[in-house]
Order: C-alpha cells, then structure tokens, then sequence
C-alpha cells in the first residue's frame, strides 16, 4: 500500500458531543458498512457502551474514500477513560476534534486536546450537533478560535445525525493531516496499542506498523516481555476483522498470536520480526497511576480462580486496571484493584460480573497513602487496613489534584463554595468567553472521588464539565476511623479521613451503615471510633415477633413467660449470632 495514500487519524471530545454517531456517518458515507448493516453507534460493540450511551473501548475501522485508506480510531471521551484516549493518540498522525455545538467547548475535550497537541498532531475542529433547535454554532466557533488560535474558515459545521458537513471532514482529513512517515526497507517496528484475548486464538493485538512490514506466518518478538510468537493471521479492521497477506508500513490492523498467556503481550509493547529484530522499540507508553483503590471479593469463595482468570483476562484489553492479592477478615480471598475513577469502577465491576458470570463484593473505594514512620522508613498504602499505629506514623501525605473546571459564569460561586469544603482552594479564573469561566482548583483527592462530581453537576444545573490531573502528595493531619459492627471491628469499612472531618463522616456513615443493613433478630450496635475512643454510634433494633399471638385468655403469667423465654434467646443470638451485609452496602455508602 502506498503510504502517501494513508491517513491515520482519532476523533477526540468530550463525552456525548457525538463522536460515535459522527464515526457512524463516516463509515456510512465511505461505503465500509452496507445501509442493511447500519445500527446506531456501530463502533460500540459493548453491551455495556449501548445500555450507557457512552464509549468505554477506543474501536479501531478502515474506510476507502477519494481513492485514500483511512484508519479511524473511536475514542472514549470520559475522563476516567483518558488512558484510552492516549494510546490511540500515539497510534495516529491527527485527531478530529469534535464540540457540541449545544454545549461547547468543556473541561475534559482540554484535557484531550492538550494530549493531542502535546503529541504533535494536526488538529481539525468540528462544531457538531448544528441541528439542534437550541444549537450556538457560531457561539462554539469563537471559543474554539480564541482556544486554537484558527481562522474561523478552517473549523468544518456538521451534524453526524443528519449527515451534514460529513463530506467535508473526509476531505479535510485528507488534504491537513499528513501521511505516515515510516521506512518500509528499514527493520519491523510495530506498537501494540490494543488487544484482546480469543479462548480459540488466543492474544489478539492491534497494532500500528512504523516501520518494516509483517506477513502471515512470519516469526514476531514482543521486545519488552521477549516473548516471541507466530503471526497467525493477520489483516485490517474493517471494523470486523479482514485477513490479508501483509501489514506495511503506516498501516493499522490486527494480528492473531496463538499466545495463551496473557501478559506477554503488553499494550504499548514494540512488535518486531524475530529473526531480524530492530534495535531500539518504539517510547510505547507512560505507566499508569491509579487514583480509586478497591476490594473486589467474591461471594462465593469458590469463585476466587475464576475472578484471578477474568481480572487477568480483562486487563488484557483495559491496561489502566492495576490489581494484586488481598485476605480480608471478614471477606476472605480477593484483590485490591486500582482504578482511575469511580465509573471506571463500576465499568469493570459490570463487565466482570455479565462476561464472567461473577457475583461480586465491591469494598468501601479508597486512594493511596504516603506514610513516613518515626523510624524513617517510608511506605505506600493502598488499603486503611495496613496504617501503622498512630505512635509510628511521623507524617501522613495524601495525593492532590488540579481541576479545571468549565461552567457558565453565574455558577462560578456556588462551585467555589463547593470545593472549598472539600478542602480545595482556588488557584486561577479565566473566561474563555464573556459567559464561560474556567477555574483551576487544587484539593486532596480523597475529597473528590466519591461524589463531586455529582455535586458539581447539580449545583450547577449540569452545565459544568470536569477534567484533574495527579500534582502529587502533601502532607496532612489523617487519622483512621474504624467501624465496628457488634464490637467487631470490620477491617473493610475502615476509612482514612482528615482530623476535623472525623466526628461528622463518623456520623454520617454509622447513619448510613443503620438505613443499608437490614433488621436482624437481635439489636446490632453501630460504631465509628479512632483508636480506642468511640466518637459516633447508632443502634438497629431487633424486628420483633408477637410470640403472645396465639395466646388467648387465661393468666398474665403465661404470656410473661413465653416474652423471658423470647427475652433470652434474642440475648443468646446476639452473643453468638452473625449481621448480614448486603453485597452492595460499600458502594452504597459513597452515594447520596
């Protein structure tokens, strides 16, 4: 394939601007997929992404237009999906920016369009959605020439719905962004920039060749794990998978590696030929850090193989998913999983749970620690579990975040009142136009992960967007607040919280903890407590069974009798029985 004639490029926005109907049109207007065979967010093969309207896998689709090949990745436009978002960035030579003209433009499409840019990529705007009864394109057009610095001819008006201005972005992809600049004579070099795994096949990885070419059968090398393999099959997405004989250079496509074992083939791993292998693998990418760690237990045990064999499975195709063995107490065998946010949570709970037939336990989500001991060792705890006694710890350090965030100008102080009780401050307020306000905050990421987010959009009226980036830890006055369930300290509702915090998130979880669990035979005593001293406590009364009912006449002593006998069987049960907790109950606890 002549590389002049190949353009590689990702659509970037920000969630629900349209990025999946507009891909929709793109393979409609090419020819790639037949009407008969069209479905709304065709890209979005998921269950999961179609119940929820949104992306959650970066998709990969090759389309033939004006006589050029054009490799279209869909990308994820939650922020808690960015790693996504990276990887198909440094498979590509250009991104397609989309911006809802309803909305314009918000907080996460910075934060890609910072990626993008830092990349080295030909940016093409798009106002999207100018359809729309309520729809400001020229509004949106302004803020994306003062974001760009662009002449307002160079931004495209389309609508991925009715197909408008479709043309016009193919013909823009093709004339802006530039060609694949490999070497077809120089040594195979490929990026790993997705898989998947096939129980017939084995490790399927998606790959985007720079330099060199591959052929069905050759012997390939993974160069970070030194695993080598056998290309099986291999051939381009089209988006459903089109054997062929050869990948070349600038070309993006699949390969079939008949390996079974997970791990050795990492995404962001360079792919050469084994018998002439390249000397130097291509940058791949930047270790993730996660921010949200949590406990995932199953309820049967089991089922704790199985769970080892999906997480393994699963982080296969979501790289972001860091996990390692955990014991609990109360729990039994599971794993401390570390995510990027809460709806990356819930996303791999979902998937774990329908792909893997699992019925899981999801722990109380926490965020790691930097802790300096009196004797100068340092440590880093991902779980309250593992705090030292307070006599040990000579400081504490917690992650911080900035924010950005982007609202319309008449809610900025209800947003600056909101993070500053989450113990952030403000550190800049600019306008990216006269009703638009971006501010920039820092705050402790223990305070933002459960549901700022939820509370930004509601004091807001859902016009604010969000996007954060790790700064680092600082150090803070924490302490670990325990929750005792019958005098029985339950090691996976621990929490770590701020000193002046403690009394009142105490309260508020030992009322929480009081409306989730349910009644039991016997009176259950709920307490929060920091070290040995109690600072909250709430009680769940016994339900109560009339066992005078059947009684019907006759002397008072008999029914005094039977209430002593009840009185001291509820007094055993409690001695030797168990409270039952629902499943859900630690998710449950964050939500309002």
């Amino acid at each position: 394939m002549d590389q002049e004639k190949i353009r590689n490029f990702c659509i970037i926005a920000h969630i629900d601007h349209g990025k999946s109907t507009l891909a929709d049109r793109f393979l409609e207007v090419t020819g790639t997929i037949e009407k008969r065979q069209m479905k709304e967010q065709l890209l979005d093969t998921m269950e999961l992404e179609r119940e929820r309207g949104i992306t959650i896998k970066l998709q990969p689709a090759r389309m033939k237009y004006k006589d050029h090949v054009l490799n279209l990745i869909d990308t994820p436009g939650h922020v808690d999906f960015s790693y996504e978002v990276s990887r198909s960035l440094s498979a590509v030579d250009g991104a397609i920016l989309v911006v809802d003209a309803s909305q314009g433009i918000e907080a996460q499409t910075l934060t890609t369009l910072t990626m993008a840019i830092d990349q080295g990529l030909e940016i093409i705007p798009v106002v999207n959605k100018i359809d729309l009864p309520h729809a400001e394109p020229k509004k949106v057009a302004k803020e994306i020439i003062d974001l760009l610095g662009i002449k307002e001819e160079e931004i495209i008006f389309a609508s991925g719905k009715t197909g408008e201005g479709v043309e016009k972005i193919l013909d823009a992809v093709i004339e802006k962004i530039p060609s694949p600049r490999g070497n077809p004579a120089k040594n195979t070099k490929a990026l790993i920039f997705d898989s998947l795994f096939d129980s017939y096949r084995g490790v399927i990885i998606y790959v985007r060749i720079f330099d060199g070419q591959i052929k069905k059968g050759e012997k390939i090398k993974m160069m970070a794990t030194g695993t080598e393999g056998e290309a099986l099959e291999i051939g381009y997405l089209k988006p459903d998978f089109s054997a062929q004989k050869e990948l070349s250079c600038g070309e993006i496509g699949y390969i079939v590696t008949g390996l079974k074992n997970v791990a050795e083939a990492r995404v962001g791993d360079t792919v050469t030929l084994a018998p002439n292998p390249t000397n130097e693998p291509l940058p791949g990418y930047k270790k993730i850090t996660p921010f949200v760690f949590t406990g995932l237990f199953t309820v049967s045990g089991e089922d704790y193989q199985t769970l080892r064999e999906a997480l393994a499975k699963l982080q296969l195709s979501d790289s972001s998913l860091v996990y390692e063995p955990e014991n609990s107490a109360s729990l039994g065998f599971g794993f401390r999983c570390g995510f990027l946010g809460l709806l990356h949570m819930e996303i791999v709970k979902e998937r774990l749970e329908r792909e893997f037939n699992l019925d899981l336990i999801v722990t109380t989500p926490s965020v790691s620690y930097d802790i300096t001991k009196t004797s100068g060792e340092d440590m880093l705890i991902k779980n309250p579990s593992e705090i030292p006694d307070r006599s040990e710890i000579a400081e504490i350090r917690e992650p911080w975040l900035k924010l950005e965030v982007v609202t319309p100008k008449e809610y900025v102080g209800k947003i600056m009142e909101l993070t500053q009780n989450r113990r952030g401050f403000m550190k800049n307020l600019s306008y990216l136009e006269e009703s638009t306000a971006l501010i920039t905050f820092e705050a402790p990421l223990s305070s933002i992960v459960t549901d700022y987010y939820d509370d930004l959009k509601s004091v807001s009226s859902g016009y604010a967007s969000l996007g954060y980036e790790m700064i680092g830890f600082r150090a803070s006055e924490l302490v670990k607040m325990d929750i005792l369930i019958s005098g029985e300290t339950m090691d996976t509702l621990s929490v770590i919280v701020h000193k002046d915090e403690a009394h009142t998130q105490g309260q508020k979880m030992v009322k929480k903890l009081k409306d989730l669990i349910p009644k039991q035979a016997f009176k259950v005593t709920l307490q929060a407590a920091i070290g040995g001293k109690i600072i909250a406590r709430e009680d769940i009364t016994p339900y109560r069974k009339d066992v005078t009912a059947k009684l019907y006449g006759g002397d008072v002593t008999r029914k005094r009798k039977l209430l002593e006998k009840q009185k001291k069987g509820k007094k055993k049960m409690a001695q030797i029985g168990r409270v039952s907790i629902p499943g859900d109950v630690f998710v449950k606890l964050l939500k309002k």
